[in-house]
């Protein structure tokens, strides 16, 4: 059963917005683990120019889900980011399932990834993160990478037991570290 934290920026979160954000948010329900206690972070922004940026971010213990949308609609964008996020979490569980079965492997588990800081032209740390490094291969940490929109992920190897980072390089291809 999801629990929801909803938070507006520049906007009101009303009862009307908070139950339908809770309804659609609510169907991705169905593809998450019963007994799972999961926590959908909704964040709702207004800009001046009358756009509506809706942000959900639900951590779970194997994956974290991570969609945003903007359109000139409220209710517009949190229909497209639960598509996105359904999308996602299929397209997640076909490749899982897929990878699993080759391997003979049940459960396939994935981390939290760090946020890079906005700002890389000074050395400001604006965010610190803790995460856990659980066992991978590069595929399924590639996939975990793509599905946060992020440029890197950091896993550990579940062949060699070491840590590696997957990242995105500018031709769009990945590139692979090996720490030793």
């Amino acid at each position: 059963m999801l629990k929801f934290n909803i938070r507006g920026e520049n906007i009101e979160v009303t009862d009307a917005i908070r139950e339908y954000v809770e309804k659609r948010v609510a169907k991705l329900d169905k593809y998450l683990e019963p007994n799972l206690p999961a926590e959908a972070h909704v964040n709702l922004k207004v800009y001046s120019n009358k756009t509506y940026k809706v942000e959900v971010t639900i951590p779970l213990p194997y994956l974290t889900l991570r969609a945003e949308e903007t359109s000139n609609d409220m209710y517009g964008s949190v229909d497209l980011v639960t598509d996105k996020l359904e999308r996602q979490i299929r397209k997640y569980k076909t490749k899982v399932n897929r990878k699993a079965r080759e391997k003979g492997i049940k459960d396939l588990e994935f981390v939290d990834t760090v946020d890079e800081a906005e700002d890389d032209t000074k050395l400001d740390v604006v965010r610190t993160k803790q995460i856990s490094l659980k066992p991978m291969d590069v595929e399924e940490a590639a996939l975990q990478m793509d599905m946060l929109g992020h440029d890197f992920f950091i896993y550990e190897d579940a062949e060699t037991n070491g840590t590696s980072i997957v990242y995105r390089r500018k031709d769009g291809r990945y590139g692979l570290i090996e720490v030793d």
